[in-house]
């Protein structure tokens, strides 16, 4: 790609959660339930709606995606959290909560955040002298 813009990283990074959750549930080896398997007959299913599931991930999402989950390293380990808290479309009141932070300053530290992986990601050095707002304003400014 030419060049990141903060838009792009934001839905790369959704992406990236969307491709995780769809994935398979890992469990422990050796788990089993002891419960038989309940088949259900034609009369159970009458009137039931069908479930929708979704497709798995292709291996190249997957592919994508760790390679998203990597631009986190690039963050201090709050702002990363926030960053892929949202990414997972995760309330701004419960990453509040969790974290002690006010939505003001959750939301300041995502989008500096953003802000670092879209100056990572077009091959800037993050200037370590320059405030939030600046590489906020910078890396919005790239439209």
């Amino acid at each position: 790609m030419a060049d990141w813009t903060v838009t792009q990283v934001a839905d790369r990074l959704e992406l990236a959660a969307d491709v995780f959750a769809r994935l398979l549930g890992v469990k422990p080896q050796g788990y089993f339930s002891a419960w038989p398997e309940y088949f259900h007959s034609f009369g159970d299913q009458v009137g039931q709606e069908p479930r929708m599931r979704r497709p798995r991930p292709s291996p190249r999402d997957i592919t994508e995606a760790e390679e998203t989950l990597l631009w986190l390293r690039w963050l201090e380990k709050d702002d990363a959290r926030i960053v892929w808290l949202r990414a997972n479309r995760k309330p701004w009141k419960s990453i509040c909560w969790e974290l002690g932070v006010s939505r003001a300053t959750a939301n300041r530290r995502w989008q500096y955040g953003i802000a670092v992986i879209v100056w990572r990601l077009n091959g800037k050095r993050v200037p370590g002298k320059r405030s939030m707002e600046y590489l906020i304003r910078q890396a919005s400014d790239r439209r």
